[in-house]
C-alpha cells in the first residue's frame, strides 16, 4: 500500500508540474522567511546585549579623597546586582584623556587639575532600560562619597529603540509574506484536489479507502517540502559564506548550524503536511 501511494504520489506531479512547481516555491519561501525571522531575532538579541554591555555610567567622587578609599569604593560598587564591572579613572588619567579628546592641554595655562576622580561602571544588560537607569542613577547618588553621577549614550537608547521598532516591522512583514506563501501553498493543493476531481469520484466509486485517496496528496506535500527545505539548505548555506569575514556573524553561526540545518529540512515538510491536510479536511467518501 505505501509503495502504491508512493507511485501515486509521484504520478500527481507529472499530472500537474506547473502545480508542482508554484508549491514548491511557495514553500521555499516560506521556509525562507521564517528561518530569516528566527536569525533576524537572534541576531537582533546578540546586538541589543552588545550594545547594552558598552553602556556606561560616570561616577564622579567628592574630594579630598584618600588613596586608600578607592579600593573601599570600588568593593561598594562591585556589591550593587546591578553593576558588572568597575573602573577607577583618576585625577591625571582623567586630565590625559581630556587632552587627548580635545587637543587642548589646560595645564598649561592652570598651575593644578580641575577633573575630579571617577569610577566607570558598566551595568548588567537585562537591567538597562530609561526607567531602571533612573532608578540605578539615583541608587548610586545617594552613595555619601558620590559627587555626581552622568550617564553620556543618550544615543545607544535610541539606537535600541530603533532596533526594537525594526525588529516589530520584521515580524510583522515575515508574518505578512508568510502567510502569503502559505495561502500559496494551500490554494495550489486545493487546485490540485479540483484538478482530479474526476479521478477521485472515481476511485470513491470503485471502493478505494480514504487514506488511499488522500496520502498520495499528502505524500507529495511532504515531499515538496523536503525539497522545498534542500534549496532553502542552500541559499543559507551560500549566504553564510558570504558573511564569514564578519567574526560576530561567523561565530553566530558556528555555534547554531545544526539548529538551523535541522530546522531546514524540518519546517518545510511539517508546514506542507500541516497545510495538506487542512486543505484536505472537506474530502470524504460522500458521492
Amino acid at each position: 500500500m505505501i509503495l502504491f501511494w508512493i507511485k501515486e504520489s509521484i504520478k500527481s506531479v507529472n499530472r500537474a508540474k506547473s502545480s508542482f512547481f508554484l508549491t514548491l516555491i511557495s514553500l521555499t519561501l516560506a521556509v525562507i522567511l521564517i528561518q530569516a525571522s528566527i536569525i533576524a531575532l537572534q541576531l537582533s538579541n546578540i546586538f541589543n546585549n552588545k550594545l547594552k554591555s558598552n553602556i556606561s555610567v560616570s561616577v564622579f567622587i567628592k574630594e579630598p579623597l584618600a588613596e586608600k578609599d578607592i579600593e573601599n569604593f570600588q568593593t561598594q560598587l562591585k556589591k550593587k546586582p546591578f553593576i558588572s564591572s568597575v573602573k577607577f579613572v583618576s585625577k591625571e588619567e582623567a586630565a590625559n584623556a581630556f587632552v587627548r579628546e580635545t587637543g587642548e592641554d589646560f595645564r598649561e595655562i592652570l598651575d593644578y587639575n580641575p577633573l575630579p576622580a571617577s569610577f566607570i561602571i558598566n551595568l548588567v544588560p537585562d537591567v538597562i532600560s530609561k526607567d531602571s537607569l533612573n532608578t540605578v542613577i539615583k541608587n548610586i547618588s545617594q552613595i555619601e562619597w558620590v559627587d555626581e553621577v552622568i550617564f553620556k549614550d543618550s544615543f545607544v537608547f535610541r539606537l535600541l529603540s530603533y532596533l526594537e521598532s525594526g525588529k516589530n516591522y520584521l515580524f510583522a512583514a515575515t508574518a505578512l509574506l508568510i502567510f502569503i506563501a502559505i495561502y500559496l501553498v494551500y490554494s495550489t493543493i486545493r487546485l490540485i484536489t479540483s484538478n482530479r476531481l474526476k479521478e477521485l469520484e472515481t476511485m470513491k466509486l470503485v471502493g478505494a479507502k480514504l487514506s488511499t485517496i488522500k496520502m498520495p496528496i499528502i505524500l507529495n506535500g511532504i515531499f515538496t517540502g523536503i525539497l522545498a527545505g534542500l534549496i532553502a539548505l542552500s541559499v543559507y548555506y551560500l549566504l553564510s559564506v558570504q558573511v564569514v569575514q564578519y567574526q560576530l556573524v561567523k561565530n553566530f553561526i558556528t555555534s547554531n548550524r545544526l539548529f538551523y540545518f535541522a530546522s531546514l529540512i524540518l519546517v518545510g515538510p511539517v508546514l506542507s503536511f500541516i497545510v495538506t491536510v487542512f486543505a484536505l479536511r472537506k474530502v470524504s467518501l460522500k458521492i
